[in-house]
């Protein structure tokens, strides 16, 4: 089944999916929650949860990111998802790093019951400038996922992977993230584009749009999942 629904949530971006905690040295972090009802001739809710931490100690840096989203219509569930991701990366020099990433998501409505994925490999700073930044990995790894047939998969993963930051004016922002991670069994693909406009200090609103993909599904089951979110964000 695919999903198409409109949230307003407060901060995140995972995986992906999407605006990176901030990189001064130290501690910082996004979270928030949001809530979407509406009645009337049709009763809809959405509820979303999702932060992300980060950890910068030169040449250390570390995420940590979750996300929640829950959908119904008429009482009926028509989304629900969960995802974790841990990432670390080491500078070799100011362009170059080491990335070691464990992620795990589960989505009710997709072909996948849940799929945990360990990966380790390069990366690369290719633009740092102060308003445009671009940044790609290669890796290879693992995944573990379970069906809804209750079968399993277990493989080799290639993983590729990118983000790219614009930083438009002093209070907007634009970011893309994408991810594929291939292997014998299925190939899985997640892309988020975003844009952001500070509120204040503290606040932004964010609209974004996910785009989660497996190239091997079991028959009647759609390929493609997608998420639309309007966010209200606070930065700590």
């Amino acid at each position: 089944m695919s999903i198409r629904r409109l949230c307003v949530l407060a901060p995140l971006a995972l995986v992906s999916t999407i605006v990176s905690a901030q990189d001064e040295e130290g501690f910082s972090g996004r979270a928030g929650l949001g809530y979407l009802s509406t009645t009337g001739n049709t009763e809809t809710e959405s509820l979303n949860v999702n932060f992300e931490m980060g950890w910068n100690y030169e040449p250390w840096h570390h995420r940590f990111a979750g996300l929640a989203v829950r959908s119904s219509t008429s009482s009926v569930t028509t989304a629900e998802a969960y995802g974790l991701n841990w990432q670390s990366n080491y500078d070799i020099d100011e362009r170059s790093f080491w990335y070691g990433l464990i992620a795990w998501n589960k989505d009710e409505f997709s072909p996948y019951e849940q799929q945990i994925r360990e990966a380790v490999g390069y990366g690369r700073h290719f633009i740092q400038s102060e308003r445009h930044n671009l940044t790609g990995e290669v890796g290879i790894g693992l995944r573990q996922a379970d069906l809804r047939d209750g079968t399993t998969q277990d493989d080799t993963i290639l993983r590729l992977s990118g983000n790219y930051d614009w930083t438009i004016s002093e209070t907007s922002r634009f970011s893309q993230t994408l991810a594929i991670e291939s292997g014998s069994d299925n190939t899985y693909t997640e892309a988020t584009s975003s844009l952001g406009v500070d509120i204040n200090d503290d606040l932004a609103l964010v609209v974004s749009y996910t785009l989660r993909n497996n190239s091997d599904v079991l028959p009647g089951t759609e390929k493609t999942d997608t998420f639309t979110a309007i966010t209200i964000e606070y930065s700590y």
